[in-house]
């Protein structure tokens, strides 16, 4: 027999270790599945105003109203740089950084090592080819120029490799970079016949799962909802609603197929709903037509929520979503300036032809095309080519247009009256500033917060280039509408939690859409996106119990 002492020390001994599972809570971690699933759902052009401007619209509980009314809402969400697109967006979404950390400046640029013909796609690799496209081998893609992990990488790394990463949307850019390098598949549409297709980064052919769902039928009802055109299916089916139900019927099979949210781990599953930015580009923010797309959102929303309660484990209670938009977007122009805006349209064919010929003057040219034509603004690209035989460096090219701009943009405009008018005038489009690559790679920019959206907005990609500030509500063309500004109306995003570790409420903190990773990346217990630079938001986050931790 142990001594009565000893009999008692194990006794309290046998008490605390069989107290010690009680006393743990159940922490959410990516290694044991809690929660089963997490999803980074994007809507595209989604301006941050929508959610409380069409609230009293919303009557489903598992749409929008699932974080509105359950979830972890912020009405102030702001991307904190200028170069407001697609591409960067989503990349910013995934990697929780900007774009001078993972490199995604704009949906496509001039590499002339890759290309001289023709810009390369923000994904594109000529390394793979395109999978299950009907118009045989095409260039294909991949995460190459996204130069961070993403939450779903580091998901993955984690669990060495046991969960579960896809990425899904109608654009191959969203599907990609939201999702990130480690992911199992990302699809998109093909624009054409609405079939979703991949890359053979994921594989040499599509899944099985993949090729039913394409020869089920499916594409031709969503065509016939929309009152599309066969052949053109992202255009004409991509600006209805038909395209959001199309998109999460699509999800449904990849979560069937996939069991997605039935490891021993956590899965990652990001959805990006293109519908809104297809048909915000040609009506605008205050269209009804856009009010009608996110009213369907929201019903289809709820649908794809509420089968998701019955096909993951535990249903929805074992289900984090984030949502989030990747970039705002400016009125119509002539509908803001019919408001009394300074609000205009500029021509960039005038603009470039007119700093095209500033520059031949400028260095004593005769006829060069020191720009390219196809180009994405903020950021006017210049051709290294043309100033070779001249010997200009790349720091006098860009300053030489950097300083001619103003004065170039200014001789495409009428001339001003003479004497001064007896009703109001239209705006004239102005430059407020250029930045050159080399300064932004320098950190020569001002103190200020445009100055820091600046420098979050640098990429070594895009060859020789400056980057441009117009005024605000200025856009390139005569249609529609667009966005690529520093302005809040481009930045502004609405940003809403749903999942067990969020106190549900509104909340008014300033935020940021790199929050998104930082603050899932701390609730799972993995490391942080390898460039992330966002905060987890405390403030929305339930009190969790100190862990228990026995002594080796």
């Amino acid at each position: 027999m142990y001594p009565k002492s000893m009999r008692k020390y194990a006794s309290a001994l046998l008490t605390l270790l069989l107290a010690l599972p009680a006393a743990t809570p159940a922490s959410a971690e990516a290694y044991n599945a809690r929660p089963k699933l997490v999803i980074i759902l994007v809507l595209d052009q989604f301006r941050g105003d929508y959610l409380d401007r069409y609230r009293a619209d919303f009557k489903t509980p598992n749409g929008f109203n699932l974080f509105l009314n359950r979830g972890a809402y912020f009405t102030d969400c702001y991307y904190d740089y200028a170069n407001t697109m697609t591409a960067p967006g989503h990349s910013t979404i995934g990697t929780g950084a900007y774009t001078d950390g993972h490199g995604i400046s704009l949906n496509e640029w001039w590499d002339l090592k890759r290309s001289t013909t023709h810009p390369v796609s923000s994904v594109d690799d000529e390394q793979y080819s395109l999978v299950g496209n009907d118009d045989g081998p095409q260039v294909g893609t991949s995460p190459r120029n996204e130069l961070a992990s993403t939450l779903g990488d580091e998901v993955v790394l984690a669990t060495r490799g046991q969960s579960k990463l896809f990425g899904i949307s109608l654009k191959d850019r969203a599907a990609i970079l939201t999702s990130g390098h480690a992911s199992n598949g990302a699809f998109w549409l093909d624009h054409a016949s609405g079939k979703f297709v991949s890359s053979t980064y994921w594989g040499p052919q599509l899944p099985a799962w993949v090729q039913a769902f394409n020869n089920s039928g499916r594409a031709a009802q969503a065509i016939k909802e929309a009152n599309g055109k066969t052949g053109d299916f992202y255009n004409t089916v991509g600006r209805s609603p038909a395209s959001v139900s199309y998109l999460l019927d699509f999800a449904k099979s990849l979560v069937a197929a996939e069991q997605m949210g039935k490891h021993d781990v956590t899965d990652v599953l990001t959805i990006s709903i293109s519908s809104t930015d297809i048909l915000g580009h040609q009506v605008g923010p205050d269209a009804p037509e856009q009010r009608a797309m996110i009213d369907a959102t929201d019903t289809h929303l709820n649908d794809f929520f509420t089968w998701l309660n019955t096909h993951v484990d535990g249903g929805l209670p074992n289900v984090w979503v984030a949502l989030t938009g990747d970039h705002g977007v400016a009125p119509i122009p002539a509908e803001a300036a019919k408001l009394g805006i300074p609000a205009s349209s500029l021509d960039l064919g005038k603009l470039q032809t007119a700093l095209n010929a500033s520059m031949n003057q400028h260095f004593a040219t005769t006829g060069k095309a020191y720009l390219f034509k196809a180009q994405e603004l903020p950021y006017l690209a210049l051709d290294p080519r043309a100033f070779s035989d001249i010997k200009i460096s790349e720091k006098e090219a860009e300053q030489a247009a950097a300083d001619l701009l103003p004065a170039a943009l200014e001789a495409t405009l009428p001339a001003q009256p003479d004497s001064p008018s007896q009703q109001r005038l239209p705006a004239r489009p102005l430059i407020r500033h250029v930045y050159t690559k080399q300064q932004m790679a320098a950190g020569d920019v001002p103190a200020t917060d445009e100055g820091r959206r600046i420098l979050h907005s640098y990429s070594p990609n895009g060859g020789w280039y400056v980057m441009v500030t117009f005024g605000m509500y200025e856009l390139a063309g005569t249609h529609g509408t667009n966005h690529f500004t520093p302005y809040s109306y481009d930045r502004h995003v609405p940003l809403a939690f749903f999942g067990s570790p969020f106190v549900p409420g509104t909340y008014h903190d300033l935020v940021q859409p790199v929050d998104i990773a930082a603050t899932f990346a701390s609730l799972l217990g993995v490391n942080r996106p390898s460039a992330a630079v966002g905060h987890v938001v405390i403030e929305a986050l339930k009190a969790q119990p100190n862990k228990v931790v026995a002594k080796p």
